[in-house]
């Protein structure tokens, strides 16, 4: 916002200085009465070349603390009277376009004998802006009388001032006679990404390689690596006879799903029931019409938890003639989200034992994360060892999986995968900015209603792209992820997989990244149209294919969070002794980097390195008690690897 106040030599002195008008301003504050026409005209001239309309009510509420504080009349009758000159000489300003005007009279305050300001003309803006300096001052004079409100005006002045004040910063420049005040967004607001790679790109084609990170990316410092102990069933125990059945109804996207699964062999393990084969809810935002039978393998699930929990595909026949062959008869038993055991024997185990069958249904995140060790391991058993996908996903994601690994031969078959996070929906719902101008907020305007009708409309709600960025809420661009990949350190003969949707403007935002990796592939490139032809249209195979490549890459990134890097995080730390293998940005560091148009090569490959070493430390994390054994499966679903001391002094691992 720019704003532009001109020098006026007929209408002012010239010699008078901003501070000499600032001098004169602080009188005013101080309660001298203005008296003058300059006065006033000063004072609105101060207020539009030194602050924004925003500041200039921060300004004024300012005042309004002050002369609070005074008790006696008269420091109250300074303060309304300094309201109106400001008020006055600011419609003195705004009515300057206008071809006549009349020099208004001085607005005085008559002590003892009216306490609203009356009988002022102010300009020759008519009643319109009377009117408007009445309501204010019935307002302020409300204030004034009910003290009950000046308990909460500190409050109220201390949020205005770090809304508005202290999140924005001013550039001043002096054009000969001309002042332009410019607001200067707070770092990191701003994507600038593209002028920084064009500032880096040529050091990052100048730079030999010699060494690539991709081969001594990990540097554990876990002395006693862990291992899988999930499955730790007994194959010859009898369960008890079973309560009843449990129907649950699983909704939301691939992982989400999952999650719903493992949860409910959990349940079912607690309440001694039958688990139905879990019936996938078709999503509005997924839209995949896809079975469990069609993701997962059906009858290898009901084999890994034989000794643990039965599970049927379906209903048996008397039971679903007791309920008129109608799943929907079925009581729905509403369960709060993160319930606890107890409330499941107390509230539903009674319920199935009377109805020999029960629905559960949405039923995401419906238990608990912190539970007995005996329901933490049912889940570790569901998740980690008898969930796997389908034939037709597992055999076209293994050839996917070979053919990254043939393609990385330069780098001993090992390659990097990212999950990118910037597909149009994804964009829309950050409310972030990138670099598309009016473009783009239109089309970000329209996926947003298309996907969440009113949900951005609503009244109250305030939408601030530079605040999300700044707090690191903003999905990372292709060039972001380049940019960041370069830095740590991975050259550009690194095999990069992306594991994405439909991207946002693919060939304009793939580009850079590809430039900078050559050796990029997708599921639409490693895969033949003929070999994807059977996952189009479903959105959940197509993320399964997706999340194998990722499974077995050296180093995987995550952009973004959500269900899918969270799953996958915990399974590689199931399969890699402990270690995520992730690099996991921080993405409000890298608002600030990518907010520096010149910042130093080799300053910022330092805060590259730092970030992936800060990512290599925290891989082995042990599961918190609020956290999800499905990003953190260590303690509860692995155990730690023994070692054992040999003649000579030194430690060996013990193989199981």
């Amino acid at each position: 916002m720019e704003m532009l106040i001109a020098g006026n030599e007929e209408a002012h002195d010239r010699e008078v200085s901003l501070s000499e008008r600032v001098e004169r301003i602080k009188r005013v504050d101080s309660g001298e009465m203005c008296e003058e026409e300059d006065d006033m005209m000063q004072a609105a001239i101060i207020a539009h070349s030194i602050f924004t309309p925003t500041q200039s009510d921060s300004l004024t509420s300012s005042w309004q603390q002050k002369q609070s504080r005074a008790s006696d009349q008269k420091s109250r009758a300074a303060f309304f009277h300094l309201l109106t000159c400001i008020m006055h000489g600011l419609s003195r300003l705004g009515s300057a376009r206008s071809t006549t005007s009349s020099p208004p009279s001085s607005p005085r305050f008559r002590h003892g004998r009216n306490k609203n300001i009356a009988g002022s003309r102010v300009g020759s803006g008519g009643g319109k802006q009377n009117l408007v300096e009445k309501l204010v001052v019935v307002l302020i004079s409300a204030v004034f009388k009910r003290k009950g409100v000046l308990l909460v005006a500190p409050l109220l002045y201390i949020s205005v001032m770090l809304l508005y004040m202290s999140s924005f910063g001013f550039d001043v420049v002096d054009l000969k006679s001309v002042v332009v005040v410019r607001k200067r967004a707070p770092p990191g607001s701003v994507y600038r990404s593209p002028q920084v790679f064009q500032k880096l790109w040529p050091f990052m084609q100048a730079e030999a390689i010699t060494n690539n990170t991709l081969m001594t990316a990990w540097n554990s410092k876990v002395h006693q690596p862990w291992k899988p102990c999930a499955d730790r069933s007994n194959s010859n125990a009898e369960l008890p006879k079973s309560n009843g059945f449990l129907i649950i109804e699983a909704n939301g996207g691939l992982n989400q799903q999952r999650l719903s699964i493992c949860d409910a062999v959990a349940v079912a393990g607690l309440l001694n029931a039958t688990l139905v084969i879990p019936i996938f809810h078709l999503n509005s935002v997924w839209r995949d019409s896809s079975n469990f039978g069609d993701i997962f393998d059906e009858d290898f699930f009901m084999h890994a938890l034989r000794s643990n929990v039965n599970v049927v595909k379906e209903l048996p026949e008397d039971i679903l003639q007791q309920f008129d062959h109608n799943i929907s008869s079925i009581v729905n038993l509403r369960v709060k989200g993160w319930s606890s055991p107890t409330h499941y024997l107390q509230k539903v185990l009674p319920k199935l034992q009377q109805l020999g069958a029960v629905r559960i249904a949405p039923f995401s995140n419906r238990l608990a994360q912190g539970v007995p060790s005996n329901i933490q391991g049912l889940r570790c058993l569901a998740n980690f060892e008898a969930l796997r996908f389908s034939e037709p996903i597992r055999m076209l994601a293994e050839k996917m999986v070979d053919r990254m690994v043939k393609n990385s031969s330069q780098s001993g078959g090992k390659y990097v995968s990212v999950h990118l996070r910037f597909e149009t929906d994804m964009v829309a719902f950050s409310c972030c900015e990138y670099d598309g101008g009016e473009e783009e907020k239109h089309e970000m305007d329209i996926a947003r209603e298309r996907s969440w009708r009113g949900k951005f409309r609503k009244r109250g709600r305030v939408i601030r792209p530079g605040a999300n960025r700044v707090d690191g809420k903003c999905p990372l661009t292709p060039l972001e992820v380049g940019m960041m990949l370069r830095g740590m350190g991975f050259d550009n003969t690194t095999s990069v997989y992306v594991a994405a949707g439909k991207i946002y403007k693919a060939e304009k935002y793939v580009a850079p990244l590809r430039q900078m990796f050559p050796r990029l592939e997708t599921k639409d490139t490693l895969a033949t149209p003929e070999e994807l032809a059977a996952f189009k249209g479903h959105s959940s195979r197509l993320a399964a294919l997706d999340y194998t490549v990722c499974l077995h890459s050296e180093v995987f990134v995550t952009t973004q969070g959500g269900n899918f890097p969270h799953f996958l995080m915990g399974h590689r730390r199931y399969l890699y002794g402990g270690h995520a293998k992730t690099i996991k940005p921080d993405k409000r560091k890298l608002a600030l980097l990518f907010d520096r148009p010149n910042i130093r090569w080799d300053d910022f490959k330092r805060q590259m390195k730092d970030m992936l070493s800060h990512s290599d430390v925290k891989g082995s994390e042990l599961r918190k008690p609020s956290a999800s054994l499905y990003t953190f499966p260590m303690p509860d679903c692995m155990c730690k690897q023994p070692e054992a001391s040999n003649e000579h002094g030194n430690t060996k691992k013990l193989t199981s």
